[in-house]
């Protein structure tokens, strides 16, 4: 082999090698970029949490394909107006009974979670769970438990029930999606807080 073959063979070397460094970073790039778009603030709190990005991508993909086994169903219209007008009942008494409202509402949470085929685990499993297809929400999520541990405790101000019941029920609006082609819950059954 020649000299100028040699260098040759060696600059295709360098150029295949660096072809695939660039295609590696690229791709790393893409799968940050589709967390960052999938996951929005849960993707910088979980990098804050773990304090290194790889680990905070690997537990977020390890996330994904968690929820991707669960067999989640939409709500039947019937099941859509019992939970819709148990979420309106429940909004009723928080005037009266602010403390029973943000438990009640966890529980409906929950039970709306359940019904749609999310397991129910402990709290933090639960709201990694939601952040894979209701990453908007999931921080809400997370300060409504925190304020329903404060009630708990009887430490939980009227203003904190009154925004963790805000926080639950984003959260639920969002999961009470009905099966495409049937009619919404009705209007009438909702209420403000």
């Amino acid at each position: 082999m020649s000299t100028s073959d040699s260098q040759t063979l060696i600059i295709a070397v360098i150029v295949l090698l660096a072809l695939i460094a660039a295609a590696w970073i690229l791709t790393r790039q893409r799968n940050s970029r589709h967390l960052q778009e999938r996951f929005g603030p849960e993707y910088r709190r979980v990098v804050a949490e773990r304090g290194d990005r790889a680990k905070a991508e690997a537990e977020l993909r390890a996330r994904e394909k968690r929820v991707e086994r669960f067999k989640i169903v939409p709500l039947t219209p019937p099941d859509a107006t019992r939970f819709a007008d148990q979420w309106g009942e429940l909004q009723t008494h928080f005037v009266d009974n602010p403390p029973s409202v943000v438990a009640a509402a966890d529980r409906l949470v929950r039970e709306l979670m359940v019904k749609r085929g999310y397991p129910m685990e402990d709290f933090e499993r639960q709201a990694a769970d939601i952040s894979v297809d209701h990453a908007a929400l999931v921080e809400n999520y997370r300060a409504a438990h925190a304020i329903g541990v404060l009630n708990e405790r009887g430490d939980a101000s009227t203003e904190q029930l009154r925004k963790a019941v805000v926080y639950y029920r984003d959260l639920f609006d969002e999961l009470l999606e009905v099966r495409p082609g049937s009619p919404p819950p009705p209007p009438e059954s909702r209420t403000q807080v």
